[in-house]
């Protein structure tokens, strides 16, 4: 179900309030690493979703970091070459994030049985990296996240709002962004956008 705007927006001004409050200090023992890449993130009037033609989409930086589930194992952007990929920012802590995973875990199956690719999740705002994993596994989540704090990879995706969680960007075969939405998702939207980007040629 689609939330009204209001609330979309009570969500937003909390987690800027939460934003603040985080320390620069604690944000500086989490990176992650970005180089390269030519898209700049806009949403046009403020819009929530945003497709990108095929024709205007542009690069984004490839990206590191570490496993949210295996702390000891990096995971790269690169790593799923050639496979489209959903990532999604999230954090344990907000609401929307805790009532989309379920979807986001029936879409990263479907991908996989499909190979189509993977959600790649973007764990942001919590800094007990126990808790985030206690939500992973008492959800039954299979898709790997990366642990990052600070939201680092958000300057690889051109300036994506780093305050809009949980934000989902699809990126197409190329790594390209093709869609943003800068709210929550159900299954049904998110498969629909994903089978359209993977029957590109």
């Amino acid at each position: 179900m689609r939330r009204p705007a209001t609330a979309l927006a009570a969500c937003v001004v909390a987690i800027a309030t939460t934003l603040v409050a985080c320390g620069s200090d604690e944000d500086s023992r989490h990176n992650a690493v970005a180089v390269g890449g030519q898209f700049e993130f806009v949403a046009p009037g403020g819009q929530t979703d945003i497709r990108y033609p095929v024709e205007e989409r542009k690069q984004i930086m490839n990206f590191s970091g570490e496993s949210l589930t295996e702390p000891e194992q990096e995971i790269q952007l690169s790593d799923f070459a050639g496979e489209v990929v959903v990532l999604n920012s999230w954090g344990q802590w907000c609401a929307p994030c805790r009532a989309e995973v379920d979807d986001l875990q029936i879409v990263h199956e479907y991908m996989q049985e499909n190979g189509i690719g993977t959600v790649l999740g973007i764990n942001v705002r919590d800094y007990n990296p126990e808790i985030s994993r206690d939500f992973v596994h008492d959800n039954g989540v299979t898709y790997p996240s990366l642990y990052d704090p600070p939201f680092r990879t958000a300057a690889a995706l051109g300036g994506i709002p780093s305050s809009v969680v949980p934000t989902t960007v699809i990126l197409d075969k190329q790594h390209r962004p093709a869609t943003v939405f800068l709210r929550s998702i159900t299954h049904d939207e998110l498969k629909e956008e994903v089978d359209r980007i993977a029957a590109e040629s």
